[in-house]
């Protein structure tokens, strides 16, 4: 495999300890239990591409965003309470963006189609939720506070008739940005 091969996969390394220690497992795809490869995960490493990384198995729980770069102590960068548990490759895409998201659940309610990033869906489209969206082009992160702040959810191309259904229930989604491929 050529190295350009390897940047358009990803590669990410993940350690058992805080500040790359211990036993490391190297990932170059989606891997739905970490478990079975190390009991638990303190740090890592983005040697290319980009990763959404969960603390429960199968994609599942909370979720961030790790582009190139290390990441030492992630748990107390993050807050979280857990390790990573289940991580999630974003291929890199050069496309247009097109999403539609919607005020209520099933699409229902107030509709906006959006091709760029925003930061704040009640300043630009005066809505107070998003319920439910159709991405049809392009990767995108949704925040649940405006200004891309809080708690993230990773969309790629597809329908999602309901964000509670998804485990997302206490959640209000008010902001969202592409994956652009500058971030690889």
């Amino acid at each position: 495999m050529s190295n350009t091969d390897m940047n358009m996969r990803g590669k990410i390394i993940f350690y058992e300890d805080r500040n790359f220690q211990g036993r490391h497992y190297e990932c170059m795809s989606d891997c739905a239990d970490m478990f079975s490869y190390m009991s638990r995960c303190h740090s890592c490493r983005v040697e290319s591409g980009c990763f959404m990384v969960y603390d429960r198995p199968n994609y599942m729980g909370n979720q961030y965003f790790f582009r190139r770069g290390e990441y030492a102590d992630y748990m107390s960068m993050m807050g979280w309470s857990d390790c990573i548990r289940s991580c999630r490759m974003i291929p890199m895409y050069r496309g247009s963006y097109r999403m539609r998201i919607y005020e209520r659940e099933n699409f229902g309610g107030m509709m906006h189609e959006c091709m760029d990033d925003c930061d704040s869906f009640m300043d630009r489209y005066r809505m107070s939720n998003c319920m439910s969206c159709h991405v049809m082009d392009g990767h995108w992160l949704m925040y649940e506070q405006p200004h891309y702040k809080g708690r993230m959810m990773y969309l790629r191309p597809g329908e999602y008739r309901s964000f509670k259904d998804m485990g997302y229930g206490g959640m209000r989604f008010m902001s969202m940005r592409r994956i652009m491929d500058s971030w690889y």
